[in-house]
């Protein structure tokens, strides 16, 4: 059952943000799941991701010359409520594409982010683009689940799983085509992502548990990335001058949201963040 607006609302109160948001998605995360599981058995994703379209290359779109972006579409958030008021992620996701994203990143959760997996399905008949789901992954069946539902590849967040746990949903994740983006915030945790055979690495410069952002970690993680390695830079970014900088320093693309969805045009943000002042 999803949380009433009312109940929603409580969890963007400032205390209750920073203290066990994480736990309480996971939480309400896993029931989901288990309910959806039993509308949807495995069995019947398998038959479905079998006749579906291959995944675009998810990895290749980010190991392009220049600054590969990776446009998000995500309604709300724990921490800033609601990002944008009219959102239609078929309309979205072409003007992103359009101002110039490598790829773009949908979120699906529901009862935080207000995301659905029917956002994904707009966004990605809309575009040509690889599309990732951005979710709380950490049972095999949402891999399945996130194929099945056009998904070119999809987030998993280091913080949440064990070594174990990430290789073997990478592992599924690979045989179905989808190469995902494993999120990292610490050298503890680059570290269990690499034993686990991660190749594209994201560096969250937001902590999951206070939502305190800080560019430096990325800085920070960039020298401990192995060359050869696809690292992404996320949260935080509104800058050209961040973008290049992360870029110097070693990274290949580029996550963005928040950014582009309070902007009254996120296609034309999207553009001036890559070519300020109009340069092509």
């Amino acid at each position: 059952m999803r949380f009433s607006r009312k109940l929603w609302g409580l969890f963007l109160n400032a205390e209750a943000s920073t203290t066990g948001v994480l736990e309480r998605i996971l939480e309400a995360r896993r029931v989901v799941v288990e309910r959806r599981k039993l509308a949807a058995p495995e069995a019947n994703l398998r038959y479905s991701v079998k006749h579906a379209a291959p995944a675009r290359d998810f990895a290749a779109a980010l190991e392009r010359d220049g600054l590969n972006i990776i446009a998000e579409l995500k309604k709300a958030s724990p921490s800033r409520g609601i990002l944008r008021q009219q959102f239609e992620p078929g309309l979205l996701a072409k003007e992103l594409e359009r101002g110039g994203a490598a790829a773009l990143s949908v979120l699906t959760e529901e009862d935080f982010f207000q995301g659905t997996l029917t956002d994904l399905l707009e966004a990605h008949k809309s575009v040509t683009i690889p599309v990732l789901r951005k979710d709380f992954i950490f049972d095999p069946w949402q891999v399945w689940e996130a194929r099945s539902s056009d998904a070119d590849s999809f987030l998993l967040i280091a913080a949440i799983l064990s070594t174990e746990q990430l290789g073997q949903l990478i592992r599924i994740g690979r045989d179905l085509g989808m190469e995902p983006l494993v999120e990292i915030h610490s050298p503890e945790e680059l570290g269990r992502a690499l034993d686990a055979g991660a190749r594209i690495l994201g560096v969250n410069n937001r902590d999951l548990r206070t939502f305190e952002v800080r560019m430096e970690t990325s800085f920070e993680l960039i020298e401990l990335i192995p060359d050869g390695w696809i690292a992404v830079s996320e949260s935080g970014l509104r800058m050209h001058e961040d973008l290049s900088r992360l870029r110097d320093a070693g990274y290949d693309a580029f996550l963005v949201g928040e950014h582009f969805m309070r902007a009254n045009s996120p296609g034309q943000a999207l553009a001036e963040l890559l070519h300020p002042g109009g340069a092509p």
